[in-house]
């Protein structure tokens, strides 16, 4: 028995793509990009800093990194924990060596918990994004509108006051997000997410309040994801990101500026035994000499032109 035609036929049925937040549009067909002074690769440092409450929620799910054994499980909230008290210093260093510009995803939890590593960012005059308010609140198709919408407004009222900054990045916790998210972020003056990994460079996104922008930020070569989920070397670590980087430089010589994303979890990073993956990750990308360090917002204003 063969399917009725009427199956295929609904309202966002289109070429490339079945949904209206964005258009279809394949990279090569793009004009490329040119970053400040000429620049091959604009190199996107994400230290992202969480919070993972000892009670979180199993439900709808438990994000990534979080506590799955029973309450008060220590043994993971501490080492999650270790990130802000330990090792968020060891990557910072690592960045300060080069002289590196960086985009601190915060929980809002953290910066309240932790005002010293707020002031070490923007003393640094580093960028803060959002990332939500800790790693239990998740936005998810199950959770009412005016609750995400007290997520999003608690979030990004607590690290605007605490960084002075006017915080238009945001990273969902565990990059989850309801069918509202980009509406309520929208609103509340955010200019880029990044959540999304379909694409290696910035593209608009349609929402109520017009339009904002996802940014390149994939998990293929997260900490996170190669060294604990993929359960990887700390050396082939080292080698995925040079060899993902080698790319990128290779491909603008002819395609025009790329984006390198390099996301750094400093309860995974930070530890003592896989601070120097980083440290070698560094010297590689900043032994080329058209490499442009820029914060998100630095770069979709340039990709915006």
């Amino acid at each position: 028995m063969s399917l009725s035609d009427d199956y295929v036929r609904y309202p966002h049925r289109r070429y490339g793509i079945d949904n209206d937040r964005y258009d279809w549009s394949i990279l090569p067909r793009r004009d490329p990009i040119e970053w400040p002074d000429g620049a091959k690769v604009a190199l996107w440092i994400v230290p992202v800093l969480e919070y993972f409450p000892m009670d979180t929620p199993k439900e709808p799910f438990v994000a990534p990194g979080g506590t799955t054994t029973p309450y008060p499980d220590p043994r993971v909230y501490s080492s999650r924990d270790y990130g802000s008290r330990v090792g968020a210093f060891r990557v910072f260093k690592a960045l300060d060596k080069y002289d590196l510009k960086a985009s601190v995803a915060f929980n809002s939890k953290v910066a309240e918990r932790y005002p010293f590593l707020m002031h070490e960012v923007t003393r640094r005059g580093w960028e803060v994004m959002s990332h939500g308010v800790d790693m239990g609140k998740l936005h998810h198709s199950e959770i009412d509108l005016e609750t995400e919408r007290g997520y999003v407004q608690e979030s990004l009222s607590i690290l605007r006051e605490m960084s002075d900054q006017s915080v238009t990045g945001w990273i969902s916790p565990a990059r989850s997000e309801s069918m509202n998210t980009l509406d309520l972020v929208a609103a509340d003056g955010v200019d880029y997410v990044a959540d999304w990994v379909n694409d290696d460079m910035p593209f608009p996104l349609k929402t109520p309040s017009g339009e904002i922008h996802s940014m390149p930020h994939t998990h293929e070569i997260s900490d996170q994801h190669i060294i604990l989920h993929m359960s990887q070397t700390e050396r082939e670590f080292t080698e995925q990101i040079c060899d993902h980087f080698n790319v990128l430089y290779r491909e603008a010589e002819t395609q025009g500026g790329r984006i390198m994303t390099l996301t750094i979890h400093p309860w995974c990073t930070g530890q003592p035994h896989r601070i120097k993956m980083l440290e070698d990750v560094l010297n590689h990308i900043m032994g080329h000499d058209s490499v442009w360090s820029a914060t998100g917002a630095e770069i979709l204003s340039a990709y915006k032109g």
